[in-house]
């Protein structure tokens, strides 16, 4: 289907030439002297090279028809990660490389996106956000108020996030998956 180049972001598949790309990186530049455009970062599903293409905002691009299914993360081994399908029940595996980085986010239940073409799954899509609960934070420096700060902590999963002074170990917090970056604390 026919989209607009802007809409296009990281995990997205793009149909180019007969080949199938999965977008890495997407980044809308703007130059201080004539249009802006969009610059993809992709890597061929088939092969696994690596291009990159520039489209103009208003240019139009082929996105891959895909299957999507609504799935459940049930376990990790190694890099092999299982879901279940949410209406056959069905139990797929998935190598962490399909997953990208947002890996370290998967709880146990998530429910994700997985588009899958002619039965082999692309991509998988994880939620915008996750909670998680903070395990270790360093302590506040006394005099670092007069601008916004942050210090590092660590996630129960294990990544490194900086968050307000205010924020301590065993505060749960909301982090953005995309960019791993912290949002707010948690309502519940």
């Amino acid at each position: 289907m026919k989209v607009n180049a802007n809409t296009m972001r990281k995990g997205h598949i793009l149909e180019d030439g007969g080949k199938l790309y999965v977008i890495t990186a997407a980044n809308i530049v703007q130059p201080g002297k004539g249009g802006a455009f969009i610059q993809l970062e992709m890597k061929d599903v088939r092969t696994g090279t690596k291009t990159s293409m520039r489209f103009r905002t208003q240019e139009t691009v082929e996105r891959a028809r895909l299957d999507e299914h609504e799935m459940s993360f049930l376990f990790a081994e190694g890099d092999q990660y299982t879901f279940m399908d949410k209406e056959s029940f069905e139990q797929v595996t998935i190598p962490g490389d399909v997953i990208g980085d947002g890996k370290v986010f998967l709880q146990d239940g998530m429910e994700v996106v997985v588009q899958s073409f002619e039965g082999a799954p692309l991509s998988v899509e994880l939620p915008q956000t996750v909670t998680l609960r903070i395990v270790e934070a360093d302590p506040v420096v006394k005099g670092q108020t007069a601008s916004s700060s942050y210090k590092p902590a660590v996630l129960e999963n294990g990544v490194r996030v900086l968050v307000p002074p205010h924020v301590d170990a065993g505060t749960r917090i909301v982090v953005n998956v995309e960019d791993g970056t912290y949002l707010e604390r948690a309502k519940d």
